[in-house]
């Protein structure tokens, strides 16, 4: 059966945050349909948002979600992207959807500020994460019940995981597909992306 990957996006959303995990899954489902013909991929992947109008990221680039928080099909891993998350931080329905996912999911993820919403939400008390480097102080005295880690590309905490910046979301989602669909794919996958694939969380 494959594993259904929601990745929420929202206005002012950094655009490799969510394009990159987006990438990684979805090459790992093309790789593995050519490598075993009629067999399901692993992995099905869509975007989600809060309504199904256009969302305009960082930068300008306009995205049309795929699904609204009412009509996603139950996601076995959320992935929450950073980018400006004040809004995010601030709105309710956003923290409790986020929530309610998290409780049902296999794993739920963040890349850069993400992971502040992951925190407001409840889901990394007691818990490591890590954040874009920038923000790695802002996380520490914000929520002081985290232990933020910084210097590495992500922690896995089991059903949670976070990243660092930006470009630390494809390590990470790499990670990922390694943990669920095995290393042989992960490291065809970034093969197939042309980017190197790391067996550790280290940055160096």
């Amino acid at each position: 059966m494959s594993i259904n990957v929601a990745i929420y996006i929202f206005p002012n959303v950094e655009v490799l945050d969510f394009a990159g995990p987006y990438e990684v899954f979805t090459t790992a489902s093309r790789v593995f349909g050519r490598r075993n013909l009629g067999q399901p991929v692993p992995f099905n992947v869509c975007t989600v948002a809060r309504s199904g109008e256009a969302v305009m990221a960082r930068a300008g680039l306009k995205v049309l979600p795929d699904f609204t928080f009412q009509s996603c099909p139950e996601p076995n891993v959320l992935i929450v992207p950073g980018g400006v998350v004040d809004a995010e931080l601030e709105d309710n329905a956003v923290l409790a959807w986020v929530g309610q996912v998290a409780r049902k999911a296999s794993i739920t993820a963040s890349v850069c500020t993400g992971a502040f919403v992951l925190a407001k939400a409840g889901l990394l008390d007691g818990r490591s994460a890590t954040t874009h480097w920038e923000d790695i102080a802002e996380m520490r005295s914000t929520f002081p019940a985290i232990t933020v880690q910084e210097g590495v590309r992500w922690v896995d905490e089991g059903a949670i995981v976070s990243s660092a910046g930006i470009a630390a979301g494809i390590d990470m989602s790499l990670h990922l597909v390694g943990r669920l669909a095995g290393v042989e794919l992960a490291q065809a996958t970034a093969r197939q992306m042309d980017v190197p694939y790391h067996r550790d969380a280290c940055s160096s």
